[in-house]
């Protein structure tokens, strides 16, 4: 078989994880059965449905972990860890479990990085149960239309633990589930917690040999089936090693105890390097539109973790003994469809941008904003105007989009004011990203999160700028004709290393734009592009 320069590029980001791992562990490694290609929709991006009855995953490609998700009737709504990204916690819509629309963001102040959050409906109310780092406590929000809008966030106090879950006893109480095997319980309204979190379940341990980041049990899931309460929960770490993260589960018959683990634990788990999913874990079960069970989680694509947490789903089938099993394997292969249900539209979201509308939430995100940040950004002619602030995207708090494909580019028109800088980056936080920008004299190149080198820019203080990421091959181009003609920048970069086994934070490399210095910056006719 010949290799092109992109199979090779693949192939040589893996070969440095490998080495990067025990030899032990590496000498596991081994190929996985080719699948076939994604189907493409907006701006080529991949989708889960192949439209032939069957699904390949990710079902939600790009950093969407620890995903929660809600069967309402005959809908599903389903959200994400979201961390820094403001506005957040945005939700998801489904009829069919594979096709999923945004309906909007729930959370819109800044109150922390986000981690796991729980999403559930009780006596016709909706709630978000939402972990935060910095400050270490959980709060709730409500509504009582999944579009909003949703209430203040309200402090539950609880300072010790992270990934919620909610659930209600055969005696109607309610509780909170939580890190370490812990709960706690609720008021009936749901809206504050009940004296203080009390050890209930010791989770099952996997063998002293295996290699993992840690024990870490977290994301509790209850589900009740027939006479049963079912907790879902990771150990083993989401991230580090590729073996780490599993799902384990355990059952009781009353949401008081004892709770029984599962004899069959770990249900799912990456075991070699060469599969095509890595750290498996977080796990919610859910019935599907037609009957059948699946379960939602998350996993790393081999060879990118520059792509965070993918969210996954796995056919489930219930067993004479009262457990139940995952069906899908290492999801490297397609699925057959869930059973019933209906398209309610396709997939995804467009990440091109006219700028007829200020799409924040649903598609832009500031990163760690401040709270006037929202101020900063309108549109109007078909142009987004973006103030200035900081001196370098670390302290401009970007705009930024998921992207959650290995190659992709995208480009836009820029105008700079006196004084002010932009243009567009690749970003993983604050102390991890990389770029070009510009002023009215020089360009900035941003590169492991400081700033590299001013060449003179010849444009002046209005261009079109392109970045291409490639599987981790970074190159900028830039015109001074609106993109009739293009010159490449004289820096290109690799940025394999930009992901959370390097720096932490859990998050993935975002593409998106920033303003910096002074003034006001112009971008328009922003094009995103997937690269089969």
């Amino acid at each position: 078989m010949r290799l092109n320069r992109r199979d090779l590029i693949g192939a040589a980001s893996l070969g440095s994880a490998l080495s990067a791992v025990p030899s032990a562990l590496a000498s596991e490694a081994k190929a996985a059965p080719t699948a076939p290609d994604w189907k493409r929709g907006f701006d080529n991006q991949r989708i889960p449905d192949l439209g032939d009855g069957r699904f390949l995953n990710p079902l939600m490609a790009g950093d969407h972990p620890d995903p929660t998700i809600l069967k309402d009737g005959e809908d599903y709504y389903m959200t994400f860890s979201t961390f820094d990204s403001y506005p957040g916690l945005v939700i998801w819509h489904s009829r069919d479990l594979v096709n999923w629309q945004p309906v909007g963001a729930a959370l819109t102040k800044n109150i922390g990085s986000v981690w796991a959050p729980e999403l559930c409906k009780h006596d016709g109310r909706y709630f978000l149960y939402i972990p935060t780092k910095g400050p270490n406590t959980s709060w709730v929000i409500w509504a009582d239309k999944i579009e909003g809008p949703w209430s203040e966030p309200i402090d539950l106090d609880l300072p010790n633990h992270i990934d919620p879950g909610h659930a209600v006893g055969e005696d109607g109480s309610r509780w909170l589930f939580l890190s370490g095997g812990d709960r706690v319980r609720l008021s009936d309204d749901g809206l504050r917690r009940i004296g203080e979190p009390e050890h209930v379940y010791d989770p099952w341990r996997y063998p002293k040999d295996w290699i993992v980041e840690g024990f870490a049990p977290e994301g509790p899931k209850i589900t009740r089936h027939k006479d049963w309460f079912y907790m879902i929960t990771a150990v083993g770490g989401t991230a580090g090693p590729p073996t780490g993260h599993m799902v384990i589960a355990a059952r009781s018959r009353s949401i008081h105890g004892p709770w029984e683990n599962c004899p069959h634990n770990p249900l799912v788990r990456t075991t070699s390097l060469g599969e095509k999913w890595w750290s498996r874990g977080h796990a919610t079960l859910v019935e599907g539109p037609g009957g059948d069970w699946w379960s939602v989680y998350h996993g790393y694509e081999n060879a990118y973790w520059t792509l965070g947490r993918q969210a996954l789903l796995d056919p489930v089938e219930w067993t004479d003994d009262g457990w139940f099993r995952m069906k899908g394997g290492d999801l490297s292969q397609p699925i057959v469809k869930p059973k019933g249900g209906t398209r309610s539209g396709p997939h995804g979201m467009a990440l091109s941008d006219d700028f007829s509308t200020l799409a924040i939430g649903k598609k832009w995100n500031f990163f760690r904003p401040a709270p006037d940040e929202r101020g900063r950004a309108r549109v109007a002619d078909n142009v987004l105007h973006l103030d200035a602030r900081g001196a370098a995207p670390s302290s401009s708090s970007p705009l930024l989009l998921i992207a959650g494909d290995p190659a992709y580019r995208f480009e836009c028109d820029i105008e700079i004011a006196p004084g002010g800088t932009a243009g567009l980056i690749l970003f993983y936080d604050d102390k991890l990203y990389c770029g070009l920008g510009f002023d009215g004299d020089r360009f900035v190149t941003h590169q492991y999160g400081i700033e590299r080198a001013r060449p003179a820019n010849p444009h002046g203080r209005k261009l079109r700028m392109r970045v291409t990421n490639d599987r981790h091959i970074v190159t900028y181009d830039t015109s001074g004709d609106g993109g009739k003609t293009w010159h490449r920048f004289d820096r290109g970069m690799e940025v394999s290393g930009y992901h959370h086994n390097v720096r932490g934070g859990f998050l993935m490399l975002r593409p998106g734009v920033y303003s910096a210095g002074a003034g006001t910056a112009k971008f328009s006719d922003f094009r995103f592009e997937a690269l089969a």
